[in-house]
């Protein structure tokens, strides 16, 4: 088959996130398909940006197709992200005949997180007499009504809105990445026969190379395990949805534990975490740089167990499926989960412990449970969560449920 993949925020390991859209062309092409992704110059998730001074441009990274359209930058949530994104349609517009008669898909997948490119993917598998698919990240616009307080009737939230009613009308197929989403996708169109769950996922061959970690990293490690302290770590963005106070509060409670936190990554919050950490002298908490993708599995195999948290939001009822937790599976370390959702992964992996979320006392009596376990059952539980990532993570078994689906 030829794929059509459309995902604004597509990157790749040298670029950054988004990574699904590689990784699952990637194991495509390996089972003979042909892919190309379309996605935008210009995405906030990145670490590097396409840099294109045409309408768009077409460069192959590591073997697979993209076909890159020019976007105005942007930073945040304001007007000019509005305008890369009507930028980025606008261009699916234009070249849509061009998608079709040179690339000529037998699917068209519409996966951009915002709904708004499922209008001209529509156009260009009815051009091309192909499939469409729709593959849906977040909920929108539920995720800006709930998580950002926008009112139904806003402008922005009445367009998102139809385009998603929209989708779930006319696709052939809707991939979900949340389990539990059908409930939301039925009350807007959605019949039950098209609705299909695949989550995110890992590499397994990322985690078998070896890579050197930073010496600020060994440095701080290697002398908190010389004290005898168990390291627990969270890796990932330092942001208002991550609750990231919670752990710190959590931390202040364990300060004459024998147990050390390492926060490894950036975002906005982090400087006022950090300045929360000195006022409370939590002598037991290291924040860290962000580092590359391919070291994360170094650092994380150095740590005893693993945190991640979010805030306590009822849009989670419809499940989640964060990156950095499938990470943390992976890395075969027993899991602390405070969240409150509508899938409990750590729970069915058997890994660790699910508390509730924004819970300092829950949190820090989570860590007093784990770093008095015998080695025994740390290992088992670390087994659990590496095996369970193995069955239903791996992007070699979700390329292929995914290619299934969209199949029949």
């Amino acid at each position: 088959m030829n794929i059509l993949l459309i995902n604004h925020y597509a990157g790749s390991p040298e670029m950054g996130m988004e990574f699904r859209p590689y990784y699952m062309a990637r194991e495509w092409e390996k089972m003979g398909h042909k892919v190309m992704i379309v996605t935008a110059s210009q995405a906030h998730v990145r670490n590097l940006q396409f840099d294109i001074n045409k309408p768009y441009k077409i460069r192959e990274i590591e073997g697979i197709q993209y076909f890159i359209i020019k976007t105005p930058a942007y930073s945040g949530n304001s007007i000019s992200r509005i305008k890369n994104m009507r930028a980025f349609v606008k261009g699916l517009n234009r070249f849509k005949n061009k998608f079709a008669e040179t690339f000529q898909p037998d699917v068209v997948i519409a996966s951009s997180t915002y709904p708004l490119d499922i209008y001209p993917a529509k156009k260009i598998a009815n051009l091309s007499n192909a499939k469409l698919i729709f593959e849906v990240h977040d909920l929108w616009p539920l995720s800006p009504m709930e998580l950002g307080g926008y009112s139904r009737l806003h402008p922005f939230v009445v367009i998102m809105q139809k385009a998603e009613n929209y989708a779930y009308k006319h696709s052939d197929t809707v991939i979900s990445m949340l389990p539990n989403a059908f409930e939301h996708m039925q009350k807007h169109g959605l019949k039950k026969e098209k609705f299909r769950h695949v989550p995110n996922g890992i590499v397994v061959e990322e985690w078998n190379k070896n890579r050197e970690i930073p010496e600020v990293f060994t440095t701080t490690i290697d002398k908190e395990k010389e004290k005898g302290h168990k390291l627990l770590a969270y890796a990932g963005s330092h942001g208002v949805a991550n609750a990231l106070d919670s752990l710190l509060n959590a931390m202040a409670i364990l300060k004459d534990q024998p147990v050390s936190l390492f926060l490894i990554g950036d975002g906005p919050l982090k400087s006022e975490l950090i300045k929360f950490a000195k006022s409370k002298n939590l002598s037991n908490v290291f924040f860290l740089p962000p580092v590359k993708k391919d070291i994360i599995p170094a650092i994380l195999d150095k740590m005893d167990f693993l945190y991640i948290g979010l805030q306590n939001q009822s849009l989670f009822r419809f499940g989640i499926s964060p990156n950095k937790l499938i990470d943390y599976l992976m890395a075969g370390k027993p899991i602390i989960q405070a969240i409150k959702a509508g899938n409990n992964i750590v729970g069915d992996a058997n890994c660790g412990l699910a508390i509730e979320p924004e819970n300092h006392d829950a949190i820090a009596n989570a860590v007093c449970q784990l770093i008095i376990l015998p080695k025994e059952k740390v290992e088992e539980l670390g087994h659990n969560a590496h095996k369970y990532c193995l069955l239903h993570h791996d992007y070699k078994v979700l390329s292929k449920s995914f290619i299934e689906y969209i199949s029949n």
